[in-house]
């Protein structure tokens, strides 16, 4: 594949991946970017590298090489990086029945901890100890700081992959392996990767229209650096938060847990909240989130959703700090047929990836040097 030309549409973080993936099989690559820098939902999101969240097998993995991949680019100092794992705790019986049986499930595959609530304590001072039965610790977990470090990954790519990154560059068209921008510029490549979603939907309107596709918007917020240098020490996460990844699934108790918060907790249910909290290196905490679909989305974000997630936050986590500087939303496409990624080719030389959902940190690089390998 040597001297090779790939081009790479949209600077989120799975054109990114794609950009590595291409550049390291020895492609020259060029990357367009709409924007002055990367504003879509990979800058939107807790910054959590998650494979707790994957069901064992070619996902988990798959989450794994991701993680790998994210600590040897911090690892030189491109952005900053930290490998605090997770923390699921319960304040409920069958919450803890569930921890007890995923601990179970994943013993003898992942690096898992079943903690008293003693050692809960122990680990995270964040904790609320009232009512608290124990935690499951993973410590697969790496946090980063999502705007940091998409912001800092095309100078790594240039510098080390001689990656050129052209912004502000909206791809008009494209036809006979040659990316139009506007009616003035064209460049040709013998492989054009479309990483975004806005382009894609742009770009191949009816492709778009007949794949299983809707968006999710979601609502986070972000805290102030807490006082005196204080961490929380793991990611946190609520009971909410085992009915929402796939790998939990395997617990026999979940139903009966998600029965119950149907029960007691409607609207968390309706508006899809879960709530987790992330701590980046200034010691700000970014909490969430909410998740509605649909095709198209209000712009503006709902208070009354923000204070369900603030209320149910302080029923498993007490800070030092509970100012809220920052509000926001973020919209990604997912998939409606259970499949984790969409890939296709729309015509000879030119690739569509997108529909990760919400794993985006957690499996782009993983799945990038997957897809790049099969080409």
């Amino acid at each position: 594949m040597a001297n090779r030309k790939a081009i790479v549409i949209g600077a989120g973080i799975v054109g990114l991946a794609i950009t590595r993936a291409l550049a390291k099989k020895e492609f020259s690559v060029k990357v367009f970017e709409r924007s002055s820098f990367a504003t879509g939902a990979s800058v939107r999101n807790f910054g959590m590298v998650w494979p707790v969240g994957q069901p064992t097998g070619e996902l988990y993995e798959r989450a794994l090489r991701s993680r790998s991949i994210w600590k040897e680019i911090a690892d030189t100092g491109a952005f900053w990086s930290d490998a605090v794992g997770s923390l699921h705790v319960a304040h409920d019986q069958l919450e803890w029945n569930v921890l007890q049986e995923l601990y179970e499930e994943f013993k003898t595959d992942r690096p898992v901890q079943l903690f008293s609530a003693a050692e809960v304590m122990q680990r995270s001072e964040a904790v609320v100890e009232t009512n608290l039965f124990g935690g499951l610790y993973s410590a697969d977990e790496l946090i980063v700081d999502p705007r940091e470090a998409i912001a800092s990954l095309p100078g790594y790519l240039e510098s080390v992959y001689n990656v050129e990154f052209y912004w502000n560059k909206c791809v008009s068209y494209i036809a006979d392996n040659t990316v139009y921008i506007g009616n003035e510029e064209d460049y040709e490549a013998d492989i054009i990767f479309i990483c975004s979603g806005a382009d894609f939907e742009t770009l191949y309107p009816e492709d778009f229209a007949n794949y299983p596709i809707t968006k999710c918007k979601l609502q986070m917020m972000r805290m102030q650096a807490q006082p005196g240098n204080w961490r929380i020490g793991p990611a946190l996460c609520g009971g909410l938060s085992l009915i929402h990844y796939n790998s939990f699934k395997i617990a026999e108790s979940l139903p009966l847990l998600k029965a119950k918060y149907s029960d007691e907790m409607e609207e968390y249910i309706d508006w899809g909240i879960h709530v987790m909290v992330s701590q980046n290196e200034a010691g700000e905490l970014t909490i969430g989130d909410s998740h509605e679909y649909g095709a198209t989305h209000d712009p503006f974000d709902k208070d009354y959703i923000n204070q369900l997630i603030k209320n149910y936050l302080h029923k498993f986590a007490t800070f030092k700090d509970y100012t809220v500087t920052q509000t926001w939303n973020g919209i990604y496409s997912k998939l409606t047929n259970g499949d984790t990624e969409l890939l296709f080719s729309p015509e000879a030389g030119v690739y569509v990836l997108n529909g990760l959902g919400g794993a985006g940190m957690t499996l782009s690089f993983g799945l990038a040097e997957e897809v790049v390998a099969g080409l």
